[in-house]
């Protein structure tokens, strides 16, 4: 029998966040455009766990994106999905985090509603939030912080990227943490940048595989942050949060570059 009788022949195309990875905080709303998906396109950092909700009937097709790795090349993700959803299918895009947080979701939703095709957004949990989170610390506290900025390590090509100095400038004086994403490759040089507006004794965290079972963190300072990176050997995918909010774990660690599973 063709799967695609199971499910209804209006083409459309769904963005759902995966989370951080744990399936156990996918929403419910995932889980049920999961389960009625025709055809899913998975990106590489989404567990089987997750992809394990699928109907037995549907297509899976993995299109790989992690930073620093070979990925599948977006303009070939949106070809792909524009025909599923023109062939009438279900189609759903299974992203790690949140879509619209550092997923290329905006993009995707543009070039499809350019085209015609009908978008939903389903929110996930995002790796910034869940690795504080997992650590029992909050990424705004009114004693620490006053707000939150969400940035990316990773410039495109062609891009100069964040102004890491006018950042630790601002998040200096308006009390602000810093949830970089994608980062740990270039921490060296995003340490030297913050280090122009931020003291060295900053408390910084860096959480490798949020949520996961093979999660691992670092606590150290911002003036320590590289070499403490190096010496642990975190590596990507891992988040790194800079800010107050951090200084209670900062005080408990007997030494900075403490490292383990929350």
């Amino acid at each position: 029998m063709n799967h695609k009788s199971l499910f209804s022949a209006t083409g459309t195309v769904t963005l759902v966040g995966a989370g951080p990875g744990d399936p156990e905080l996918l929403t419910l709303k995932a889980v049920k455009a999961i389960q009625n998906a025709s055809v899913l396109f998975v990106d590489d950092l989404v567990s089987d766990e997750i992809v394990a909700y699928a109907s037995a009937q549907a297509r899976i097709v993995y299109v790989g994106k992690r930073g620093g790795c070979k990925s599948t090349p977006q303009t070939f993700i949106d070809k792909l999905m524009l025909m599923a959803a023109r062939e009438g299918e279900n189609v759903v895009r299974l992203k790690g985090g949140d879509p619209f947080i550092f997923g290329r979701g905006g993009e995707e939703v543009e070039h499809l509603q350019a085209a015609g095709v009908q978008v939903n957004i389903i929110n996930g949990i995002t790796a910034g939030l869940a690795a504080v989170t997992s650590l029992g610390v909050p990424l705004t506290h009114r004693q620490h912080a006053h707000g939150v900025v969400f940035v990316t390590g990773h410039a495109k090509p062609g891009d100069s990227g964040t102004d890491w100095r006018a950042l630790a400038a601002t998040a200096h004086s308006a009390r602000l943490t810093l949830v970089i994403y994608m980062g740990v490759s270039g921490a060296g040089r995003i340490q030297d940048e913050l280090l122009t507006g931020l003291p060295a004794s900053t408390p910084v965290a860096v959480v490798q595989n949020a949520s996961m079972p093979g999660q691992r963190h670092i606590i150290t300072t911002l003036g320590l942050l590289a070499h403490d990176i190096s010496l642990s050997s975190i590596a990507s995918p891992s988040v790194i949060v800079v800010g107050d909010v951090i200084s209670g774990l900062a005080q408990a660690s007997a030494h900075p570059a403490a490292f383990g599973t929350a």
